[in-house]
């Protein structure tokens, strides 16, 4: 008769070989992968948990993705704040995911810097400004954590209220104009005479999907519905977390 402590790793010797088993990675057109290796850590962890991992995971991966978008088409951004390049500028800001706990943006205003980057008086970096707002406000929607175990709730209201808040932030990134009434404050998407592109739209909208999907598996998880707020995007107005 094997005894508790025998049973734990038989257990964890049967997991590992099923994990053995599964289907194979998916392997992205960039070479990364997106499957997991088998810790042990996982045991503690829920179906609901790691469903949250894997999207948030992906939401910071947009959240990269948009920020490098971003300083290609509009470099004079970087170079304020005297760096060399778009990769630098964007390691710069995804650093702070790394001392998250310790970081200054896990103590920012959000709602402050998401205005700053548009305000006609503000002489730094409008990329930063935007985009740490971004990630602030995401990481505060999964309550400042990037690892959720069986003991972690999160709120889906808070979920849903960050993809309502990312649709407002979209709006304005796409209708500031300078002074003028005719030069965006960011460049987007395409100009006049160039060839269409509409990869931020894009990438915008996986990342509202992606926030909107994990708040109704919340909700359902956590019998707490979400009440639906039309928003004010027009206002620049964010909802509360």
């Amino acid at each position: 008769m094997l005894d508790s402590r025998h049973r734990v790793w038989v257990f964890v010797l049967l997991a590992g070989l099923l994990a053995g088993c599964a289907n194979g990675p998916i392997q992205r057109k960039d070479g990364r992968q997106s499957q997991r290796s088998f810790a042990i850590e996982n045991l503690a962890k829920s179906d609901v948990d790691q469903v949250t991992e894997i999207h948030q995971r992906e939401v910071l991966r947009h959240l990269r993705v948009l920020t490098e978008k971003l300083y290609r088409r509009n470099p004079a951004e970087f170079r304020k704040a005297g760096l060399p390049s778009v990769e630098a500028a964007t390691e710069q800001l995804f650093a702070n995911l790394t001392v998250w706990a310790t970081s200054p943006l896990r103590r920012s205003d959000w709602e402050r810097d998401f205005r700053m980057a548009f305000r006609e008086d503000f002489a730094g970096d409008r990329v930063h400004a935007y985009m740490s707002a971004m990630l602030a406000m995401v990481m505060t929607a999964y309550d400042h954590k990037q690892a959720f175990f069986i003991t972690d709730q999160l709120d889906a209201q808070k979920l849903y209220n960050s993809a309502r808040n990312i649709e407002t932030a979209l709006w304005k990134l796409s209708n500031a104009r300078a002074l003028d009434g005719l030069t965006p404050v960011l460049l987007t998407n395409s100009m006049d005479g160039e060839i269409q592109n509409l990869s931020f739209e894009r990438e915008f909208g996986k990342l509202i999907a992606a926030q909107d999907l994990l708040a109704l598996v919340i909700e359902d998880s956590s019998n707490r519905v979400i009440s639906r707020t039309v928003q004010n995007v027009a206002g620049f107005a964010f909802l509360p977390l």
